[in-house]
């Protein structure tokens, strides 16, 4: 495939912006030209003039200009020799050779004395622009090698981050297609661990040097260029294909020069990488998002360690990219007992204070927000959930504990278990164990389960909860009627409170039929025994709907938000005094 050769010429031109010296327009070249000639001319007119001027009342002699005027022309060579690099400074000094001798006529031919200084001053400006020159060529070589190790990687030789950033960058403003593969040398840290930084140093450098020669000699049939951006991470930029299968086949290349063995320190080593890449403008269309998918693409490969080593960048892959990243601050999370809650209050249908629900909340290394409808669903998938439960129920039951010695307040707290939490063999000493330390009486504690233990584990889930009852300890149902509910089920459930979720408040006063479900399911509660209380009551109107069909409790925006645990407490002493 024949290469464009503009192409090849985008990162000299962006890498070339980096100079700290622009080049001189040619205009200023030619107007000091211009200037140092009738400067030249002026002086030699000035010089044999006679006539005079009166200034003042003094007489001033024309001649006594021409030295103002060769100060004017020796100023344009310096300038020439200083802007202009080697045409510059090779222009001046033509200039000037061509110039001595026509003073030289003037002293010696012509007898005049005048033009005795013309003669220092050509040669002390041909020494200054000569050493001014010499500077420059320093100058210049200084910056050409700063200019180079800004661009290049040290140890491989090839371009490095910066250098691939602003080609992509060049790239995506110039707006046509290309494929930017993200590269990881799979199992480089154990070879580093086992042989020593020198030997992988080497092994990188055997990479660099087979990847090179492919972008470099156009193997690949595309207009390729490959960088090293860290350790054992470069990138790949494909440009000059038709279809995707052009993309898969350059990446192929790449990866089938690893298959050849490298010897290192007399030992044969082989090695292989993980390719994940994504298209411009198809795949993202900013420069940041470039890398991250096709990172995403590559972090993908390297899970799944499947024998196919590329893969392209699918949406689906985000979603699997930031669960392992929210996973990871989970663990930081825990490891740090960085893992905090909120209080949000409950109310009896007159607004006085029931109590108050434990929330989980997270906040990341660098003080950013993670929504718990984020955290928690990951937390319950990769096996988390119920070391987030433990930490949150232990803070809060500690400030609850405080709360209630400081107050006396007749209040519940309420925290919620998941499933896997409550399957555990000492799920039972654990609460009791949180009971002593915090010294919260067991009628003061709450556990809400959702109602899928009913169906997940039944038998176990009852031993359990017949024990926490026994203790003395309230239980309620969560969420209930979005699940698996089932009259015979409930009808052996030992709880004291169901939770009405807020998919069916939010729908109660613009559809009959939620309202009349919400009506039924706060008739079924209270035929069996149970309190009711409703989540996510967010206006007044639900209030007075809920007052009307009996319901207990109401928790929601409408009457407190989830709030700081000096919050609650301020919340509680006001209810105290009121």
């Amino acid at each position: 495939m024949k290469k464009d050769t503009r192409n090849k010429k985008i990162l000299e031109r962006t890498i070339n912006r980096l100079s700290v010296r622009k080049k001189a327009p040619l205009t200023g070249y030619i107007l000091l030209i211009v200037f140092y000639i009738i400067g030249s001319i002026t002086v030699s007119i000035l010089a044999r003039s006679k006539a005079e001027i009166s200034l003042f009342g003094f007489p001033l002699p024309f001649y006594s200009f021409a030295g103002v005027c060769s100060v004017v022309s020796e100023i344009c060579v310096l300038f020439m020799a200083f802007y202009y690099g080697k045409k510059g400074y090779f222009t001046a000094l033509v200039l000037l050779i061509i110039q001595t001798p026509m003073v030289l006529m003037g002293v010696f031919v012509q007898h005049k004395l005048t033009s005795l200084p013309g003669i220092f001053g050509n040669l002390l400006t041909i020494i200054a622009i000569t050493s001014a020159y010499i500077n420059n060529l320093r100058v210049e070589r200084f910056q050409k090698e700063l200019r180079y190790q800004a661009v290049t990687d040290q140890l491989t030789g090839l371009p490095n981050r910066f250098a691939c950033s602003k080609l992509v960058a060049a790239l995506v403003e110039k707006g046509d297609k290309f494929a930017f593969v993200s590269i990881d040398i799979n199992g480089f840290k154990g070879i580093n661990d086992t042989m020593g930084f020198d030997a992988g140093n080497k092994i990188l450098n055997e990479i660099a040097s087979r990847w090179e020669n492919i972008a470099d000699n156009g193997i690949s049939g595309t207009l390729d260029f490959i960088s090293r951006v860290s350790g054992d991470e470069f990138v790949l930029v494909i440009r000059d294909y038709q279809l995707e299968e052009d993309i898969l086949n350059t990446i192929k290349q790449y990866e089938n020069v690893l298959h050849n063995r490298i010897t290192v320190d007399d030992t044969d080593l082989y090695v292989n990488a993980s390719f994940g890449f994504a298209e411009f403008p198809y795949d993202a269309n900013s420069v940041d998002n470039l890398g991250n998918y096709a990172n995403a693409a590559m972090h993908e490969v390297k899970r799944s360690k499947s024998s196919n080593h590329i893969l392209r960048f699918t949406p689906e892959l985000l979603k699997a990219e930031r669960t392992i990243e929210i996973e990871g601050k989970i663990r930081d999370a825990l490891k740090k007992e960085t893992l905090f809650y909120n209080l949000q209050p409950q109310f009896n249908m007159d607004h006085k204070l029931r109590g108050f629900e434990a929330l989980a909340r997270m906040k990341d290394a660098d003080g950013n927000f993670i929504s718990p409808g984020e955290f928690i669903p990951v937390a319950e998938k990769v096996g988390l959930v119920d070391k987030v439960d433990e930490m949150v129920f232990r803070k809060s039951a500690l400030f609850f504990g405080e709360l209630l010695r400081k107050t006396g307040a007749d209040i519940v707290l309420s925290v919620n278990v998941s499933v896997r939490h409550l399957m555990k063999n000492d799920f039972f000493d654990e609460i009791c164990e949180v009971l002593k330390t915090s010294g919260v009486p067991a009628d003061k504690l709450e556990i809400e389960i959702t109602e899928s233990i009913m169906i997940d584990s039944v038998d176990k889930a009852l031993q359990c909860i017949d024990q926490l009852k026994a203790r003395g300890i309230k239980i309620a149902i969560d969420d209930f009627g979005t699940g698996y509910s089932s009259l015979s089920y409930l009808n052996r459930f030992p709880a004291n409170l169901l939770k009405i979720d807020k998919s069916f408040i939010d729908k109660m006063n613009t559809s009959d039929s939620s309202r009349q479900y919400v009506s039924a399911i706060i008739s079924i509660g209270h035929t069996m025994g149970f309190k009711v209380i409703s989540e996510g009551v967010e206006e007044t109107e639900q209030i007075q709907t809920l007052r009307e069909i009996g319901c207990d409790y109401i928790q929601g925006f409408v009457w407190g938000r989830p709030m700081m645990p000096d919050a609650a407490e301020e919340l509680v002493v006001n209810e105290m005094k009121g």
